[in-house]
Formats: structure tokens, sequence, C-alpha cells
């Protein structure tokens, strides 16, 4: 156990170190550009990143994938334009500062994830990992402080300016699925109490989201339902695990997660 707590908390920290992000109370709001009629927002759930295929247009860090479900959306429905910005790593920050800019009076569609970054879930991956379960539930709970806090006036800001930008569009917001499959095949790394912990705090992202996104006029699509006995530890997992040779994409949907999994949601909130 204890190897593997280390094991996970070197790859946890790579992450934590990935995910860095820009503070929205100083963030620039991005410039506007030519108006698209769907705009794909968010973060790496939204990106794609753990899917596979990711295109050359998204550089070396955003890892957008041509089988994330914006993508696979745009594919199935006429658009008069897509714009797909999602970004691994982003926060509430980013958005504001780098995605915004493709909104306009034409913009008919937005989807987004974000909030995973704001609520500091990669540092409480790395405490869980090496620090044993008393501190583990500390920075949970830690989250949930931050989530109910610093993250909920970050959404109200990021959707307030969504929605000015794009006065005419639907705006669906994702959550984020529970990470871990409890009673699951997993033998090593986290215990099963650490892990309903962590399930616990999703849940709570989820609501705090939920609740924003309703406060705005925005719909909000729950994944925890389609993702169910296909977390971590599942025998058909759409989440990857900890990949030491590619760290960004651990605790991230594979390429079903995000067709079977996010891409249903999205057309069940429209």
């Amino acid at each position: 156990m204890r190897k593997s707590r280390i094991a996970a908390a070197g790859c946890s920290l790579l992450l934590t170190a990935a995910c860095a992000f820009v503070d929205p109370a100083t963030a620039q709001v991005a410039p506007r550009t030519a108006a698209a009629g769907y705009v794909a927002l968010g973060d790496s759930y939204s990106s794609g990143a753990g899917a596979g295929d990711y295109l050359p247009s998204s550089g070396k860090n955003c890892k957008r994938s041509s089988r994330a479900y914006p993508v696979l959306w745009a594919e199935a429905h006429a658009q008069s334009s897509f714009s797909f910005v999602a970004c691994n790593g982003a926060g509430t920050g980013e958005v504001l500062s780098e995605q915004l800019g493709p909104l306009g009076a034409r913009t008919r569609l937005v989807s987004l994830t974000v909030g995973g970054t704001d609520s500091g879930f990669a540092t409480v991956m790395t405490t869980c990992a090496i620090g044993g379960t008393s501190r583990c539930t500390s920075a949970v709970s830690r989250a949930r402080s931050a989530m109910d806090g610093t993250l909920s006036r970050n959404l109200d800001r990021l959707y307030s300016v969504i929605r000015d930008r794009a006065p005419a569009a639907r705006v669906v917001v994702l959550g984020y699925p529970h990470l871990y499959h409890l009673g699951g095949r997993c033998s090593l790394g986290l215990p099963e109490d650490e892990r309903a912990s962590l399930n616990s705090a999703v849940d709570h992202l989820n609501q705090v989201i939920a609740q924003r996104a309703a406060a705005h006029g925005f719909a909000f699509a729950d994944v925890t339902g389609a993702f169910t006995g296909h977390e971590i530890c599942s025998s058909t997992p759409w989440l990857h695990g900890v990949d030491v040779l590619a760290i960004t994409e651990s605790y991230h949907p594979t390429a079903p997660g995000q067709s079977l999994g996010y891409l249903p949601a999205l057309d069940r909130a429209l």
C-alpha cells in the first residue's frame, strides 16, 4: 500500500503542476473574434484529454481531441460554425481570459466544464495519495470550502460574461463523474474510505456548479449516472487511472467516456 501511495503521489504532484490557473479576479476577458454558432469552452473534460487523437491545432498543452464530445456533437448536427477552444488545465480564469472570443450574438449553443481546477482537486489527489486518511479528509474539506466560496464567485463572474457575450445562446454546463467504483476491482492505491470521500467531493462540486448555472438560466447536465459502473476500479472503466507515461490523462475520460458518457448528457440537455 505504501508503494502504491508513493507512486500515486509522484503522478499527482506532476498533475498539480500541470493544472496551475489564472486568478479570475485579475484575469482579463478574452477579446472578441468572429462569432461561432456552437462554442465549446472549458477544461480537460471538454477538450478531450485522455481520449487520444489530439488535433494538431490544439498545440502541445490543450489536448483537444477529435474524440471529445463537442467534436462528436458538432459532427452529428449541422452548425453554421463551430469553435472548439476548451483546453487541458483551464480554470475559470483561463476561460475568461483566453476562450470567450468566439462568443457573440450569432452564438446559439455553448457547452463547458469548469470548476475542478479552481477547487484544487489535483492538490487533493496528491494529499490523499501520500498523507493518509486524516490528511485526505482535511484536504477534501478545504476543497469543499473553496467550492462554496471562491469557486462559486468565480463561476458567477464567468457565467455573467458568457451571457453578456452570447445573449441568445443555449448554455449547457456539464458536471464531473465519480472517480472511483466503490467495492471494485482495485486492490492497490487509495483505501476505500478515501475513494468514497473523493466521490462525495465530486458530488458537492457538481451541486455548486448546478446551483450557479441555474441562477444564470443555464442548463446543467449531470454525468454521474452515465458513468455509474464505468469509474476507475470498475470492470469497464471510462476513466483513466494514474498513468505515469501520460500523466495529464490520469483521472480523465477515455474515448468511450466522451462518446457514451458526455455526448448523451449534452444531447439530453438540449
